[in-house]
């Protein structure tokens, strides 16, 4: 059904926008910086917002159309970006279209119990139920089946062909399997708690619990190159720009019109890992993680847990790039170990934001310590503000970090 003058109207004026920002000179200044990081050859540390309460940013939409509705928002927080604390952010000169390709999943879903302090906010606490308590638990694991609906796919294409023809690109993407973790999943079939225990007393029954998930998500990599749906590059991954921002992907071997996994980034976690030893972290997390990541191009690691100790394990891992740096974490330790071998992928302390003050003096110090140790250890630096649950309903601060970590990477 073709969509309303209004709402076309709507989404044309804003792709006309983003269009003129993604033209402006700086977006491939920004590529070429991008780059050099993503080889370890950083020609200075890069910034940018990743995360945003946009809740908290008032942002008013205009389109009745659900599909209309959600590019409305990818362009409006992309202009929004651009004006306010754009840093390193690069605005790409195209909508992207998804290949409606569908997963059957796990087969488990969540049992959860939700509260919010602010009903406006996505971030919500959570009590999960545990649903993994016999043996028998373990057959409801299936192999998540991918299939590709080339209908829905010509659907969406002939929809953003009327919307934005004539003002912007739009460009079909294909699947992305970049997300592989065991302890996200699992942290909602079981709880944090109920998992640590499991870890503990029932040793055996968690392996063969990642078996099958490991056996699953390989099955999956298979599936998306046999169906020959696999997306051509990432723009980012886990909060970070990788993609068309790395030199040595796709693998020059590679047939661009059929890209493989090995074109791809990964990222892995396990931040309920947080609190076990780096044995347990090898024994329950690398030793399945690595036969997922051999088959990656490139792999980022990590997330909000602390990995300062644990770098040697992470370098049992093939490809490994980018290692995230939490705000958890002990920063001299984790670059004395990282040098200049990979990039040290700082998440700067989104609580410096939330307080009912905004202290610069205080975000100064923070990100300058970072990039003082990153010198003092050679360590290529990226600093990827994420997991912003609230600013206080005051959007400035955003701009205001933004400002002040531009300031300071612009400086060395």
């Amino acid at each position: 059904m073709p969509k309303s003058k209004k709402d076309r109207d709507i989404l044309r004026a804003l792709a006309s926008e983003v269009a003129e920002i993604a033209a402006l000179p700086v977006q491939e200044q920004k590529r070429r910086l991008w780059r050099a990081l993503n080889a370890l050859r950083p020609e200075r540390p890069m910034v940018t917002v990743y995360q945003a309460p946009w809740n908290e940013i008032g942002l008013t939409f205009e389109c009745e159309d659900a599909e209309c509705r959600n590019y409305e928002w990818h362009l409006r927080t992309a202009i929004y970006r651009h004006k306010h604390f754009d840093a390193d952010y690069v605005t790409e000169p195209f909508v992207e279209v998804h290949k409606a390709v569908n997963s059957t999943g796990w087969g488990v879903q969540a049992e959860v119990e939700s509260v919010a302090t602010d009903p406006e906010n996505v971030i919500r606490g959570q009590h999960f139920t545990n649903q993994f308590n016999t043996d028998a638990d373990l057959d409801k694991i299936k192999t998540p089946i991918l299939t590709y609906d080339t209908a829905e796919t010509a659907r969406r294409m002939d929809v953003a062909s009327e919307l934005f023809d004539g003002v912007i690109e739009t460009r079909l993407v294909g699947f992305d399997p970049g997300y592989m973790s065991f302890w996200d999943p699992i942290s909602g079939w079981m709880s944090v708690e109920d998992a640590l225990y499991a870890i503990i007393d029932r040793p055996e029954y968690i392996h063969e619990m990642l078996e099958r998930m490991t056996r699953g998500y390989l099955s999956m990599l298979d599936q998306a190159e046999a169906l020959d749906v696999l997306c051509q590059s990432q723009q980012s991954t886990h909060w970070n720009y990788v993609g068309t921002q790395v030199d040595e992907l796709p693998q020059p071997s590679s047939d661009p019109a059929h890209p493989r996994v090995r074109d791809l980034w990964c990222w892995g976690m396990a931040q309920m890992f947080s609190t076990v030893s780096p044995d347990i972290f090898a024994e329950f997390e690398i030793a399945y993680f690595k036969r997922l990541a051999k088959r990656f191009g490139l792999v980022y690691y990590g997330c909000c847990e602390p990995l300062d100790d644990r770098i040697a394990q992470i370098r049992e891992i093939s490809n490994v790039r980018k290692i995230s740096m939490s705000p958890w974490t002990n920063q001299a330790r984790g670059a004395a170990a990282i040098g200049g071998d990979y990039v040290f992928s700082r998440k700067p302390n989104p609580a410096l934001l939330a307080g009912d003050i905004f202290h610069e003096e205080r975000v100064r110090a923070d990100l300058a310590e970072t990039l003082r140790i990153c010198r003092e250890y050679d360590c290529p630096c990226e600093l990827i503000l994420k997991d912003v649950s609230t600013i206080g309903y005051d959007p400035s601060r955003l701009d205001r970090w933004t400002r002040i970590a531009m300031e300071l990477v612009e400086s060395m």
